[in-house]
């Protein structure tokens, strides 16, 4: 190995994790601010399911398979 593709390698290498680590940051922050503006809506913040089936406090897009269903208030 060269020197020259050594530093393309560790360059490469670092270019990778600095935007895996961007990346990250930044879906962090969004789905921080989503939970928060859902968390301003429900006072809850338990998954479960209504009595229409649809998915109530859950702001992902995957929703989990088991979930309870919502007390009534």
């Amino acid at each position: 190995m060269t020197r020259t593709e050594l530093a393309t390698g560790s360059a490469t290498f670092i270019a990778v994790a600095a935007a895996g680590w961007l990346s990250a940051t930044s879906l962090d922050r969004h789905f921080a601010a989503a939970a928060v503006a859902s968390a301003d809506q429900t006072p809850s913040s338990t998954a479960c399911v209504g009595a229409d089936g649809s998915w109530k406090n859950w702001v992902w897009a995957n929703v989990p398979m088991l979930s309870p269903k919502c007390r009534d208030r």
